[in-house]
């Protein structure tokens, strides 16, 4: 994500606006966990894990991977690294940051 795209990163950050969505996060980003193992740790239906883990495996944060009868899901440590470094770029008052630009053109 060198050029930030707003709009692609908005999207993602909507994705991991949800609570439950973060914890899926938090519980993948130390290991590989099956969908019963997630299940474990939050309050919510299968049906309702289900629908999370579509919407996060669409937008590229997680993998998932068949197992036997089971889907394993892991964090996708590519999109981690690229939201990672775009946070840094858009919080960051560095040269290439748009903000850089606007500050040079205002007067004080």
């Amino acid at each position: 994500m060198d050029n930030i795209a707003y709009s692609e990163l908005s999207k993602l950050f909507k994705i991991l606006g949800d609570p439950v969505r973060l914890q899926i996060i938090d519980l993948i980003s130390c290991k590989e966990m099956c969908a019963c193992e997630i299940l474990e740790f939050l309050d919510i239906t299968q049906s309702t894990l289900s629908h999370h883990m579509k919407i996060l495996k669409e937008s590229g944060i997680v993998n998932s991977r068949k197992d036997a009868t089971w889907m394993r899901y892991s964090l996708n440590e590519v999109k981690s690294a690229e939201l990672k470094s775009a946070l840094e770029k858009i919080t960051s008052d560095t040269p290439d940051c748009f903000c850089y630009a606007v500050k040079k053109g205002c007067k004080k």
